[in-house]
């Protein structure tokens, strides 16, 4: 009773009525209000349980989704990756066949010029054997002093060439 002896406490009518008051308002908030309020408090602990369920829910189905994400992801590195790797062979093709064709279109202009140079060589040497047997007839007429038959004129310009073709310009 140390709270007697320190004159805080006195026990007396009024104590005992105040005491009675305090366990009638705890028996009608026990009654009508405490129920009201525990129901309340359960609603709203219920509604919270929901929410973190839902809450839950989203999130594992957020990380699906973000699984799936990267899969699709994965999925277009790998696209573009081949995309890429085949540009770079079509590429490598297409450089290889314009390299192919360009030494193939090389090696015509080559042949054609061989061919022009030859058919150029043979016009040449008919033109210097036209020449020299232009040159032997003319020599010929000078020398001999006559015109030639065409059996005799052909006979001369065909030995003139063997000799011109022979390198031997003697007789």
């Amino acid at each position: 009773m140390y709270l007697a002896d320190a004159q805080l406490l006195t026990i007396n009518a009024t104590f005992w009525i105040e005491l009675v008051a305090f366990l009638i308002m705890v028996a009608i908030l026990a009654r009508y209000a405490y129920p009201r309020i525990i129901e309340a408090a359960e609603a709203r602990q219920r509604a919270i349980a929901a929410e973190l369920e839902q809450a839950e829910k989203a999130r594992a189905e957020a990380e699906a989704r973000l699984k799936d994400a990267e899969v699709k992801l994965d999925e277009a590195r790998k696209t573009a990756q081949s995309i890429v790797d085949s540009a770079g062979k079509s590429a490598e093709q297409l450089r290889q066949e314009r390299k192919q064709k360009a030494e193939e279109e090389a090696r015509r202009l080559v042949e054609s010029a061989r061919t022009e140079i030859e058919a150029e060589r043979l016009k040449a040497i008919q033109s210097v054997r036209t020449e020299v047997a232009g040159l032997v007839v003319a020599a010929t007429e000078k020398v001999i002093g006559e015109t030639l038959d065409l059996t005799k004129h052909r006979q001369l310009i065909d030995k003139a060439i063997k000799e011109v073709a022979s390198g031997d310009g003697s007789r």
